[in-house]
């Protein structure tokens, strides 16, 4: 089957191209790239004011499933991926049972093939049931089809299991995936430490909690070689250990979240548990640093750390509630209002956080529309306005910060291996 995307301003940064002109689908993958081309043969859709895009690809999710399927299941996650544009995932290995083997692996990934919508990378489990202490078996998970490991929210704290876990990730070809927090510091902390959570009477985190365990796995990067990505850095001073260890070739990477770039602490105001997440919102200053190190290209990634909770956990006191909001499906619209819209960054870049920079983050396919790649593609509208009704979300949970915002910019299609995953009108011609 052949397909034409005619007429849209293609931004692919993998190529450096930016540029009005048509898109040949053949087969599933990329056939050509150019003006005018030929139709004949094929189903066109126009794309005339519209942004033809490499399908976005998200490093960090939690789909829930399996263990709390209550809360997302792999079918629904991928579901929501593909309307925000997402034509890759990789989900987190903190379900029930921890993916730390390749039985786990090979389940998630079933799963999402069975879905048929957005592919799935699994992060396999640093440490046995990420309890910190035993490495998991990353070889089998590997062969299972994991591109990455992460305790994710059980960092692990000993040095030393972190420094062989690095050497072992780094010999099979993985990357490791640091959620940065020293728990000691951050024990019992709900916030932001600062005036917002003096004067909420909530205990904070403060940002050393998080600096801290940056600077002790960049050292053990340099220290072994392996490769270290930092997930949703959220700190002035994690963004310059950051900067300052790639200007010295250490092997880091980093991501930062939509809600980090558009929101501070000063929503915690009002005790909405939809602004409770780990790490939590900081500063004014934070935020300023984060959009411009996104700007710079000193964070390769946008990604969401869509995290869904049902609805009656979110309900509890701030205290008691759980951490984490979902992201997919507002992801492209606050990326845009907040970095591209007021002008802190341009559209290609944006473009290239939410593409080939997160697929070289992790050495994984996808993330360009060069000539024989797959077709994965996202299509959206940089202009279009709308408003956050978590209610039409396809994401099975609905603890989004954004409720009632209105965005601009919007997914129109994403297509996965040529196919339509995703379609917000019909546009056929």
């Amino acid at each position: 089957m052949k397909r034409l995307l005619k007429g849209g301003r293609i931004i692919d940064p993998s190529q450096h191209i930016d540029k009005t002109a048509d898109l040949l689908i053949e087969a599933g993958r990329v056939k050509a790239i150019g003006p005018n081309l030929p139709a004949e043969g094929a189903s066109v859709f126009d794309a005339s004011g519209l942004v033809v895009a490499p399908g976005f690809i998200d490093l960090h999710v939690h789909l829930r499933e399996p263990g709390e399927e209550y809360k997302e299941t792999i079918a629904s996650g991928v579901a929501a991926a593909v309307a925000g544009g997402f034509t890759s995932v990789c989900a987190m290995p903190n379900t029930r049972p921890v993916n730390d083997n390749a039985s786990v692996t090979r389940f998630m990934i079933e799963k999402a093939n069975e879905a048929r919508l957005a592919g799935l990378f699994p992060v396999g489990a640093i440490t046995r049931a990420s309890e910190g202490s035993e490495l998991a078996d990353m070889a089998e998970m590997k062969d299972a089809g994991a591109v990455a490991v992460s305790d994710d929210g059980r960092p692990v704290m000993d040095a030393q299991v972190m420094r062989h876990a690095m050497e072992y990730a780094r010999d099979h070809g993985l990357v490791i995936v640091d959620h940065c927090q020293e728990l000691n510091l951050s024990a019992g902390g709900v916030m932001n430490e600062g005036r917002y959570s003096t004067l909420l009477g909530l205990k904070g985190m403060h940002a050393a909690a998080e600096e801290s365990h940056v600077a002790r796995d960049i050292m053990l990067a340099k220290l072994t070689g392996a490769r270290v990505h930092i997930a949703h850095v959220s700190t002035t001073a994690s963004v310059e250990m950051v900067r300052r260890a790639k200007q010295e070739g250490a092997p880091v990477t980093c991501e930062v979240t939509p809600h980090h770039l558009a929101l501070t602490d000063a929503a915690v105001v009002g005790f909405d548990t939809n602004t409770k997440m780990s790490p939590p919102l900081r500063s004014e200053e934070d935020r300023l640093q984060l959009i411009r190190a996104l700007a710079d290209g000193t964070i390769e990634a946008i990604a969401t750390d869509h995290a869904p909770h049902h609805l009656d956990e979110k309900m509890l006191e701030y205290d008691r509630a759980p951490f984490g909001v979902i992201g997919l499906e507002t992801a492209l619209g606050v990326a845009l209002t907040v970095l591209y819209h007021t002008g802190l960054a341009p559209l290609v870049r944006v473009v290239e956080a939410l593409t080939i920079g997160p697929a070289q983050a992790f050495a994984l396919r996808g993330g360009t529309l060069a000539v024989g790649a797959p077709a994965d593609i996202t299509v959206f509208d940089p202009d279009r306005e709308w408003v956050v009704d978590p209610k039409r979300f396809r994401s099975k949970s609905r603890n989004t910060p954004f409720s009632g915002w209105r965005l601009r910019g919007a997914v129109v299609a994403t297509l996965v291996s040529g196919r339509d995953a995703y379609n917000a009108e019909s546009r056929a011609a």
